[in-house]
């Protein structure tokens, strides 16, 4: 009897060791050199999601840490196998390498981030350089920068390590290769949406948008909304866009204060609470809105097969569950 006992006992430890695994399996953090780190995120179904709790939503979307001094950290994700990552270099430039689960066994891979892939990139912090193949891109705070696919040496570096740039950066797969651009905020489509009476007053800057101040992109699209004084809710009415995924990451968030950011399917909404410089994925079938404790700014970023920007799903304010 206790053999049976014992050996019932080593079964549930096991499956409870199990479930744990497969729960967090693919979520770790991985090191793909001294200094760049990897998280990989699988596709969920809407129906798998209305079952998650808390610490599962988070672990499925949100991204806690994108930037770190003396790192480059990447998100992978399974929705249009879009990259999310932050580059903080301090003391020393930081080289783009590729990770992992980009790699393949064929010669011709050379194991370059933009073997097939396009790149956007915005500063959040101070004055740094991106150095693409030899030339080299000063970004200041808020500024952008298009890379096609195909370069190959790709350095990152701040003007100062002790106010380290931040750049912030998304990629998408791309089948043709496009030139480097700069955008500034002057240089891109800036939108004025919302109103203060509805607590959305806010700028829209487009920034890599195909066919805007001279961009060219595959797939990718990066811009930067802010919010003026007094509003708080971003993406109001809420939309989804079945034919491309979105990601946000939050900034300037006042010490104190955070966003709470809500996804899932119109008719079924979860929240997710944000700090500041923390990102999250929205699936092509979730709403993306948020509302913040104080005003904020956010950097979008989508991919998918379809280019324009105003293909979306409106849903309805009343119509929100």
């Amino acid at each position: 009897m206790k053999k049976i006992f014992f050996s019932l006992a080593m079964l549930m430890a096991a499956g409870f060791g199990f479930a744990q695994n497969c729960q967090n399996k693919g979520y770790e953090v991985k090191a793909e050199n001294a200094y760049t780190y990897y998280n990989v995120r699988w596709a969920s179904h809407p129906e798998d999601a209305k079952h998650y709790t808390t610490s599962r939503l988070r672990g499925e979307y949100a991204i806690e840490k994108v930037f770190a001094p003396g790192e480059v950290n990447w998100t992978y994700s399974f929705y249009d196998r879009f990259l999310i990552g932050g580059a903080e270099p301090t003391t020393a430039p930081l080289k783009l390498t590729s990770i992992a689960p980009l790699y393949t066994n064929k010669d011709f891979d050379k194991k370059n981030l933009l073997d097939n892939r396009e790149l956007g990139i915005i500063n959040i912090g101070e004055e740094g350089t991106v150095t693409v193949d030899g030339k080299k891109y000063t970004l200041c705070f808020q500024e952008a920068l298009y890379i096609g696919r195909g370069a190959k040496d790709i350095t990152l570096a701040s003007k100062n390590a002790a106010k380290p740039a931040k750049f912030y950066m998304n990629s998408a797969c791309a089948h043709v290769s496009y030139p480097v651009k700069k955008v500034t905020l002057k240089e891109a489509n800036n939108i004025k949406a919302g109103s203060l009476k509805e607590s959305n007053d806010r700028v829209i800057h487009q920034m890599i948008i195909d066919g805007v101040a001279g961009v060219r992109s595959c797939q990718l699209q990066m811009g930067i909304t802010e919010l003026k004084e007094g509003s708080v809710w971003n993406t109001m009415p809420a939309h989804t866009h079945t034919r491309r995924m979105e990601a946000y990451m939050y900034y300037k968030v006042p010490e104190g204060q955070k966003i709470l950011h809500v996804m899932g399917e119109p008719q079924e909404t979860r929240p997710i609470w944000l700090n500041n410089e923390q990102a999250v994925i929205s699936p092509q079938w979730s709403i993306h809105c948020a509302a913040g404790t104080s005003n904020y700014t956010f950097i979008w970023g989508m991919a998918g097969e379809n280019l324009i920007y105003t293909d979306m799903q409106v849903v309805g304010i009343p119509s929100l569950k």
